[in-house]
């Protein structure tokens, strides 16, 4: 499985960038155990998430489950 992470400028300056990089590959890192291990998943910040507090917990949970969700319902011939 690999996780791609997506920050871009308009998030914020560098340090902020990769602050919340290393926010979401810590909260991704919980969430591989349940995933598929043929997956391949990119996680897009938006700029909100540079001032997220806890909700960016929630929201990268509620986010991933949605994803692997409508990537099981397809055929494995789409994968």
């Amino acid at each position: 499985m690999r996780v791609g992470f997506i920050v871009g400028r308009p998030v914020g300056n560098a340090v902020i960038r990769n602050r919340v990089k290393r926010r979401l590959r810590h909260l991704a890192a919980q969430q591989l155990s349940s995933t598929p291990a043929d997956v391949d998943l990119v996680v897009r910040a938006l700029p909100r998430s540079a001032t997220a507090g806890p909700d960016l917990d929630t929201d990268l949970d509620r986010a991933w489950a949605r994803a692997t969700t409508r990537l099981a319902a397809q055929p494995a011939v789409a994968r």
